[in-house]
């Protein structure tokens, strides 16, 4: 951080616990400033559980020099949030409670996280057979597309598309959580750091070179043990 005048994390969180919800029963601070992966654009994720309020609600702010995203939430909200989260695989607020530095707890926050921390470890529901197919055929798909392609502009998009396929693809059929933007390799190395190193391997020479093949060769492996690629006989809706 270069901001020397600036309060630290810690000190600019409670202060604004203090200062916009200071009757709340409990509040975390979440994010990369916790986990030690702070940049010079990173803000503080202040998670709030708050008996006053009428909704949960997210709200950005800027204060005490820091970016501040707020979470605020009654003391049964955040459910609403954690089975949703649930339900789609990608478990953003278990997370920042699960990892999140006790700022205030009124006697609330230690049940909260053990919520957080038990959906954690029992990761998200497992794919039927129909939804494995499904994607299967959709991954197959963009993989053909891929491989088909020489319009290098398209191409481009379509690896974007198909990287996203197949991490998906991957952590989902081994029961693992997935992510966006910069957590679709964080989930990956938290389920196989030498399989992450070579997605992004395959990827970063594609982009770079226009060589295919370790992308081609990635994406079969990927798919073989379900039996391959998927088109002849596929059927979605059909009575």
């Amino acid at each position: 951080m270069t901001n020397l005048n600036r309060l630290t994390p810690i000190e600019a969180a409670h202060q604004f616990v203090n200062e916009h919800f200071p009757n709340c029963k409990g509040a975390l601070l979440a994010g990369s400033v916790v986990r030690g992966e702070a940049t010079e654009k990173s803000d503080l994720d202040i998670v709030i559980f708050d008996k006053n309020l009428s909704t949960s609600y997210r709200e950005s702010l800027i204060e005490y020099g820091w970016h501040i995203e707020v979470f605020a939430h009654t003391l049964t909200s955040y459910k609403h949030f954690f089975k949703m989260d649930y339900e789609r695989a990608r478990p953003s607020m278990p997370k920042m409670v699960s990892e999140g530095i006790v700022l205030k707890d009124d006697g609330i926050i230690e049940s909260i996280k053990k919520e957080a921390n038990d959906l954690l470890h029992n990761g998200p529901q497992e794919w039927s057979e129909e939804t494995i197919t499904t994607k299967r055929y959709f991954l197959s798909d963009a993989l053909d597309d891929f491989i088909g392609s020489s319009n290098r502009s398209e191409e481009l998009f379509i690896a974007t598309t198909l990287a996203e396929l197949l991490s998906e693809f991957v952590l989902r059929t081994n029961r693992q959580w997935i992510g966006t933007s910069k957590w679709v390799y964080r989930s990956l190395k938290d389920y196989d750091e030498e399989f992450a190193n070579q997605f992004v391997k395959a990827f970063d020479i594609f982009y770079k070179t226009g060589n295919k093949g370790q992308v081609i060769e990635l994406a079969d492996n990927v798919l073989q043990p379900f039996g391959g690629k998927l088109f002849d006989g596929f059927s979605l809706g059909k009575r």
